[in-house]
């Protein structure tokens, strides 16, 4: 029965990443598009403000993707999760969300929470990923594999 969940479990992580595939290439095809469209298109040779605010949120995206990738072909592979991959990926994550803001479509005081909570976040983000360094903890073990 275990043998039979295990291969299901592979079943599942590989169909996640042909899914994951198939977004990270229409991603990239988005990137292509956002660029061609700022530098060539609107205002040739010249990136205003909001059009690098959505080219460097679509690089972005996708080197989450990319990296979200890696971490289920890691555990794919390997049967263990990479702690620092995923916490680096939430940090990218919050780094993207924090380059999307736009202070002039909220509320001041609504705008103001967000950051502190976006703060409060990357901070805690950034003291697990010095405590896993320091603690040289790298990887997370799925499970005990059952021979």
């Amino acid at each position: 029965m275990i043998e039979i969940i295990n291969k299901f479990e592979k079943f599942i992580y590989a169909v996640l990443m042909i899914m994951l595939m198939v977004v990270l290439i229409t991603s990239l095809f988005e990137l292509v598009s956002i660029m061609y469209d700022a530098l060539w298109v609107n205002t040739p040779g010249l990136l205003k403000s909001h059009e690098l605010i959505a080219v460097l949120g679509a690089f972005l995206l996708v080197l989450i993707g990319v990296e979200l990738l890696d971490t289920i072909k890691a555990y794919f592979i390997e049967n263990t999760i990479h702690v620092e991959i995923v916490i680096l990926l939430a940090i990218i994550a919050m780094a993207r969300k924090v380059i999307l803001l736009d202070p002039t479509a909220a509320d001041p005081y609504a705008f103001g929470f967000e950051l502190m909570g976006i703060g409060v976040i990357v901070v805690g983000l950034g003291a697990g990923y010095y405590l896993i360094k320091k603690a040289g903890l790298l990887h997370y073990p799925a499970r005990q594999k059952t021979e």
